[in-house]
């Protein structure tokens, strides 16, 4: 009897008509509503609008590839692990992705031309990185058309303007008069979220240390940043700055390109673009959006070529202040999920990282808890730990990155903090995935929650969270004047070059290496350090993935 009542679908009571409601249609509750009614609740989507509509969160990571994998494969929604691959996206929703093949870095000053010495590009081998450029309104509508034919019910174009939460349930009220019920409230809406605004859950002022507003829109004729640079062929990368997401750098500021058109299967000729900037040093003016950015693209040569007779497709869309904090994103019938919670930067195209994250330690408790009709703070206390982590991390990584925005050299000590951190916490998703297709036992996943530093992409290792709180320290004292920026930069590279986790032979430690491309050689070189020089947990983590990774390759199947 008690094997019947664990492996029960979980619709157990008659009452309410909803065992969840999802506020919001987007790809955070879309995914959300696919895992819950595949595994038999009763799933109520709720939104304003309607589909197809504009989005930003375009640009990809390797580590939201796997989180993505992760997902499909624990609740079986093979449609999530989809957006794992720019063919996959071009074969089953539309030609209307880009390819995403690096990460470019160009630091700019005013009035001149960009050195090409202060330039970065992160490369990952094709074998484990197939990422892509989303094409949002085309993603959202094929994951919302996934959960529905999974089972949930839609409900669009419903304006919702209160929310009530009881002991025993939820409801939901909308315009027309009408109340919705269920025994769980997810709310994925973003940051207009009626129940962060019914329990007066925003922190006022917002916690982050970081500031930014931002401007942006999809365009069509904006250049290639290879053809808008002027650096000679021998500093150009090892890959096209155009195969991937291009980041223009300058003081407390930076623009963002992002192509759907970089490669020969996209029918696409829009490239999304933007501007995000430190609203304490460039204050928004009266200026129209349009008027702001070009302004400030023509303050450098090399931007301002990239844009030139480019024109937008889509109204301009110019923020306040991004950032915002909630004092709590979960209770005991109801959760702030991701953007709903908060929110900091496209920096580092986290946001989407963020919310498979949620998503995955949401889902499994959820579907638990409506199995057994057993709702409690406690059961979903890690969920609020994993996402107030996850933004107070980023608020560490990306206000680190603004401040060092003003000296390359502190720039690219904390590039590669950031990137080595991001491939070694990728490789600690893959070696769990690889464990789970060999057992299918769920308890791997679970485990992954077991770390000291929940938020942080590399959560369980010691060493990585003294180097990352390190560089949350050189930067405040930077910007606070109390240490040069070349005396900043100097000591993280000690400290880089001394930690004996972090590989030899790529570059990660070598300021000379501006653009970390793994080439044949540089891969032997990394395999000897692992056999003779690395640390036993590296070996391990490292080595074994590294070896499965080149017998998937050999076999044609996709590792990452």
């Amino acid at each position: 009897m008690e094997k019947e009542k664990e492996t029960a679908a979980p619709t157990l009571l008659r009452e309410p008509d909803n065992d969840v409601i999802i506020l919001g249609a987007g790809i955070a509750g879309s995914i959300l509503g696919a895992i819950l009614a595949r595994a038999g609740a009763r799933v109520l989507i709720v939104d304003a609008g309607a589909h197809p509509r504009f989005a930003v969160g375009e640009s990809m990571i390797p580590y939201t590839l796997l989180g993505l994998r992760m997902l499909a494969e624990r609740y079986g929604v093979p449609e999530i692990a989809t957006l794992s691959s720019y063919k996959d996206c071009t074969k089953e929703i539309s030609s209307s992705f880009g390819q995403k093949r690096n990460f470019g870095f160009i630091r700019h000053t005013e009035g001149s031309e960009p050195n090409p010495r202060e330039a970065n590009q992160f490369n990952t081998p094709g074998i484990i990185n197939r990422s892509g450029h989303l094409f949002r309104q085309d993603t959202d509508a094929y994951l919302f058309n996934t959960a529905i034919r999974y089972g949930c019910m839609p409900k669009l174009a419903y304006r919702v303007t209160d929310v009530d939460i009881h002991d025993d349930g939820v409801a939901v009220m909308g315009a027309d008069g009408t109340t919705l019920r269920a025994r769980y409230l997810v709310d994925a809406s973003g940051f207009r979220s009626p129940l962060a605004q019914k329990l007066d859950l925003r922190e006022d002022p917002c916690r982050f240390k970081h500031h930014s507003r931002s401007i942006f829109t999809h365009m069509i004729g904006v250049r290639t940043p290879d053809a808008a640079l002027r650096h000679p062929r021998r500093e150009s990368p090892p890959v096209p700055w155009h195969s991937g997401t291009m980041h223009h750098l300058f003081d407390r500021g930076w623009f963002w390109v992002i192509p759907f058109n970089n490669h020969k299967g996209s029918k696409n000729p829009l490239v999304s673009v933007g501007l995000t900037m430190d609203p304490r040093t460039y204050p928004k003016s009266d200026a129209a959006p349009e008027e702001e950015f070009r302004e400030f693209a023509s303050r450098y040569p090399a931007i301002k070529r990239q844009f030139e007779g480019a024109t937008a497709v889509r109204p301009w869309v110019s923020t306040d202040r991004l950032q915002y904090s909630s004092r709590r994103s979960v209770g005991a019938r109801w959760c702030l999920m991701s953007h709903a919670a908060g929110f900091l930067d496209p920096l580092f195209s986290r946001g989407l990282s963020n919310t498979v994250e949620v998503i995955n330690v949401l889902a499994w408790r959820l579907l638990d808890a409506l199995r057994r009709d057993h709702f409690t703070d406690e059961h979903f206390a890690y969920v609020q730990t994993l996402e107030q982590g996850l933004l107070d991390y980023n608020d560490g990584l990306v206000n680190s990155s603004f401040l060092a925005f003003d000296s390359y050299d502190l720039w690219n000590a904390v590039f590669r903090i950031w990137a080595f951190g991001s491939v070694v916490g990728g490789f600690r998703l893959q070696r769990a995935l690889s464990a789970h297709r060999r057992t299918h036992q769920d308890g791997i996943f679970r485990a992954l929650e077991e770390v000291p530093n929940v938020g942080l992409w590399w959560p369980d290792h010691a060493e990585y969270k003294k180097l990352f709180d390190s560089m949350v320290t050189q930067c405040e004292a930077f910007e606070q004047g109390q240490i040069s920026a070349s005396d900043a930069a100097a000591e993280l590279f000690r400290q880089l070059a001394e930690a004996d986790y972090i590989p030899k032979g790529i570059g990660f430690a070598d300021p000379d290496t501006r653009f970390l491309f793994p080439t044949p050689a540089k891969l032997a070189r990394m395999c000897y350090w692992l056999a003779a020089e690395a640390p036993t947990d590296m070996r391990e983590m490292i080595g074994g993935v590294a070896v499965e990774m080149a017998r998937t390759g050999l076999r044609g199947r996709r590792l990452f």
